[in-house]
């Protein structure tokens, strides 16, 4: 019988006896241990006997209750097991840091402000397309949190602070398009990290505990497009990518795609024999 078949038909792993192995003898050595899993063995799981469990409470002290919530959930789907690492305790550390850094950046720019969704009706880019992302993720959060995928949701916000963090409102509009992506992002957490996000909710000026509002709902208007990006092929292959208004017919498209120096100039002098338009998604022109 081979190595790996043995390990696996007995649930061991090569990882438990060389732990515990490197430790006794001083040797311990993260980056060899893996090498020699990755190469004949399995990952060890953690067990009470073999002596290689994690004391959350180690973890908690040294960085709060919420990180590690925040990790065990964005670890991967909770069907499926998954090997603890300091590294992706840090990692989760790390954002709710970058949240915090966030916040207090633009506490002051938010503190006061306060909306109503008929405020944001006629915003222009890029406060515009911050509140459609915004919303497009609350939608996608309420759907993976139904379907039990936390760590994809964590996935979203964490996109959702990456757009924002190069966003500086300039106008008190935009402000109020700020402070609701704030407080979305909050809401959004609350049920993984409330510690960090109760705090956070108070210090950019609400008053009653976050269990006292009801639960965001996404804004279908905010999720509306007014243009797509439409790829345009000649002869199937991919020359170019224009803006079009939603659901424009194919006279307009084409006539919008020929105006396009791009696309003009591998359609000059030569017949345009065939015109292929799927509505929002793709134009082929054939010459």
């Amino acid at each position: 019988m081979k190595l790996l078949e043995f390990l696996r038909d007995n649930n061991i792993s090569i990882g438990d006896n060389f732990r515990l192995l490197l430790q006794r003898l001083n040797l311990w050595d993260e980056k060899y241990l893996k090498e020699i899993e990755n190469k004949i063995g399995e990952p060890a799981k953690m067990s009470k006997s073999k002596g290689n469990t994690v004391d959350p409470q180690e973890a908690i002290q040294k960085y709060g209750a919420d990180t590690i919530r925040l990790y065990i959930l964005f670890a991967g789907p909770v069907e499926k097991d998954f090997e603890w690492t300091d590294e992706g305790v840090q990692g989760a550390y790390r954002f709710l840091k970058r949240l915090w850094d966030f916040t207090h950046r633009h506490i002051e720019s938010v503190r006061n402000v306060e909306f109503k969704r008929e405020d944001f009706e006629n915003l222009e880019n890029p406060a515009k397309e911050i509140r459609r992302k915004t919303h497009q993720t609350l939608k996608r959060y309420l759907q993976q949190m139904e379907e039990f995928s936390f760590n994809t949701a964590i996935a979203s916000i964490m996109e959702l602070l990456n757009t924002l963090q190069d966003f500086e409102p300039k106008s008190e509009l935009e402000k109020k398009v700020l402070k609701e992506s704030l407080q979305i992002i909050l809401f959004m957490l609350y049920p993984i990290t409330p510690h960090v996000c109760e705090e956070l909710w108070h210090k950019i000026g609400e008053d009653k505990l976050m269990l006292s509002y009801a639960f965001p709902e996404p804004d279908e208007r905010a999720l509306m497009l007014e243009e797509v990006e439409l790829p345009v092929q000649i002869n199937g292959k991919l020359r170019a990518v224009i803006s079009i208004p939603v659901d424009a017919d194919q006279e307009l498209v084409k006539e919008l795609a020929l105006k396009d120096q791009r696309i003009s100039q591998w359609v000059n002098g030569k017949a345009l024999k065939k015109v292929i338009y799927i509505k929002n998604k793709l134009l082929n022109l054939v010459v």
